[in-house]
């Protein structure tokens, strides 16, 4: 009986199961142990080669169960470090010894396998595939695009549809009446990965199990299929426009500081906005008008630039080891497609923060949204050390510029010379007109809209500014850490001055030995506090009271005095519903329903949950 070892290229290849029912029938299959692990390997990392070979394992194991070949696995299971070295030919030199050992013929179709083999007397049969000539004309899915299509949606059983015109004027058309079929999508992903393995413009950037990226010349392809998707779905991606900085309407005055005082620039936009196209402008503006080094960092690599400008993708899958060789090759200028995820962020940080001139691409639907999506991921007096200008940009032009700067002041709306801070000061660039503060108060972080703060001054006098919202809810965490059960009402008397009524049960508490607790209270709120006894008003009036939460449950707390009494509930100034008092001193909620949700929510925001007395004569 003949004995064959395969090896990883030929199962994943899937041609042993083919092997041996034309070449060798009846034979002996030895799998070394190596193999399945250096498959499961694969598919642990969701590659598609990974699913090939399991497959094709099974279907060995069917034949063996049939009767037609006799199966068996052989050798020892390889370590990880192994493994993570098959790269280096440790996997390869281990089936090699099974052969030797077994006095089988080495199965491959790894040309280099095959010649070892043979130099170290190993009888080999090398499966050579079978190599379709590639065509030199268009393939089918770039027959798809005319002129000003910017994007082909091909889907099983749906007619292909396209995306047709320019940034802000774009249509969704069909491109035919005849829905696709699975066969018609296989056809037309076979033919793009091949000629992609060929193309010296063409590269495979993701290959997952039902997922594979490729970026095919000027377009960016997407296949989707199951388990991924729940249908085959192929998107390809064109950019329809290549414009240059002067098609854009860039006043002076921005020129002027892109070309001398911006280093870390952020552009934000919408998908489909005109972001990349914008960036692609911004880096040959600087490689060739301003004669900068410039590189780019993408993940796809999708921008449409010149050759002189080297677009890199993440080295070895990982977007830091690109920047660590970036940072050897000290380009003047960056461009980051796409800041994403916290670790791009802090990369894109890290290369600022090194002299790197940095321009990041960031989806955010309003100009503000870009900076916030610093906020916790960065400390906040280096944001304005990492992004000095941010550029929105909407329906393909420019929207709105930011300058970004830190001072030190009174954050607006406070007067009390006591409650200065770092504050990033966020300006429209042209007018000069101050947009929005963001500074740390207590604990919090805070995005103050000046403008709003403003318009809600103006519109109504006697309404809480947001700024007193703060302060007041900051006040009432700081007292919740003393008196966790306490019910308290906060004011704001002034700029300088806050008045907390809280129940007599807790004043004591609150105050503290020789007013120390209060003394803590008052400089970590940065405001001057007046402490009363909270009394309760006559039964029209609401008061505040504790709410806590508990297992499953939400419990509204209350006076013993007040058991067997009926409370409307009220919520920022809504009232929720009425409830009596049980004999406990409580209303106790289930935290899944909707009315406890509520409140939860309240609770969140820092807004006072208010009981009033029900006087049942006026219902």
């Amino acid at each position: 009986m003949v004995k064959i070892v395969p090896d990883t290229s030929i199962i994943i290849d899937q041609q042993v199961s083919v092997l041996v029912q034309d070449l060798y029938k009846g034979a002996e299959v030895l799998i070394p142990e190596a193999v399945p692990s250096e498959i499961e390997n694969h598919a642990n990392k969701r590659k598609e080669i990974g699913y090939q070979g399991l497959e094709e394992l099974k279907k060995l194991q069917q034949l063996s169960i049939e009767g037609i070949i006799t199966l068996e696995y052989v050798g020892r299971r390889p370590k990880l470090d192994e493994i993570s070295i098959a790269g280096g030919g440790e996997i390869d030199a281990m089936i090699r010894d099974i052969a030797r050992k077994y006095h089988a013929i080495l199965v491959t179709s790894d040309k280099l396998q095959k010649e070892i083999a043979e130099a170290q007397g190993v009888e080999t049969y090398f499966y050579k595939k079978e190599v379709e000539p590639i065509s030199t004309g268009p393939t089918e899915l770039e027959s798809y695009f005319s002129k000003d299509i910017s994007s082909i949606h091909l889907r099983e059983n749906t007619t292909p549809m396209a995306k047709k015109g320019t940034p802000g004027h774009i249509e969704l058309i069909e491109l035919d009446y005849v829905p696709l079929r699975y066969r018609d999508l296989d056809r037309i992903s076979k033919e793009i990965i091949e000629q992609s393995k060929k193309r010296h413009d063409c590269f495979i950037e993701i290959d997952k199990r039902g997922a594979t990226v490729i970026q095919f010349g000027d377009l960016r392809v997407i296949i989707a299929k199951p388990p991924f998707s729940d249908g085959f779905e192929i998107t390809a991606i064109k950019p329809v426009n290549k414009l240059d900085l002067d098609d854009y309407d860039v006043s002076d005055k921005l020129l002027e500081r892109l070309s001398n005082d911006a280093k870390g620039i952020l552009i934000a936009g919408s998908p489909g906005a005109g972001k990349s196209t914008f960036a692609q402008a911004l880096a040959e503006y600087y490689y060739y008008d301003m004669e900068q080094m410039v590189k780019t960092m993408e993940s796809p690599r999708d921008l449409n630039l010149d050759d002189n400008i080297t677009q890199y993708a993440p080295l070895e899958g990982d977007m830091e080891n690109t920047a660590d060789i970036l940072l050897l090759v000290r380009p003047d200028f960056t461009i980051f497609d796409e800041v994403r995820k916290t670790r791009d962020f802090e990369i894109y940080s890290d290369m600022r923060l090194a002299g790197v001139g940095m321009i990041g691409v960031v989806h955010a639907t309003r100009a503000i949204d870009a900076v916030q999506r610093f906020i916790g991921r960065l400390e906040l007096g280096v944001i304005p050390s990492v992004i000095d200008t941010t550029i929105y940009i909407n329906n393909g032009e420019i929207d709105t510029v930011y300058s970004i700067e830190l001072t030190v002041k009174v954050p607006t709306g406070m007067l009390e010379a006591d409650l200065s801070r770092p504050v990033i000061e966020i300006k429209d660039f042209e007018s000069g007109e101050l947009f929005y503060e963001i500074y740390t108060y207590g604990e919090q972080t805070i995005v103050m809209d000046i403008n709003k703060t403003q318009r809600q001054d103006d519109d109504k006098e006697d309404q809480k500014s947001p700024v007193s919202k703060i302060v007041e809810r900051v006040i009432r965490k700081e007292v919740n850490k003393v008196a966790p059960h306490a019910i308290m009402e906060v004011s704001l008397i002034s700029d300088k001055r806050a008045l907390l009524e809280i129940d007599p049960d807790h004043t004591g508490a609150v105050i503290g030995k020789n007013g120390r607790t209060i003394a803590q209270i008052e400089e970590r709120a940065g405001i001057s506090i007046e402490v009363e006894e909270l009394e309760v008003k006559d039964i029209d009036n609401r008061s505040p009271i504790n709410v806590n939460v508990s297992g499953n449950y939400l419990s509204l707390n209350f006076r013993k005095e007040d058991i067997g009494s009926s409370y409307d509930i009220i919520v920022e100034d809504e009232y929720l519903f009425t409830a009596t008092v049980g004999k406990k001193a409580n209303i106790r909620l289930k935290k899944d329903i909707e009315m406890a949700e509520i409140v939860i929510e309240a609770m969140k925001k820092g807004e006072p949950v208010y009981a009033r007395l029900r006087n049942e004569d006026l219902y």
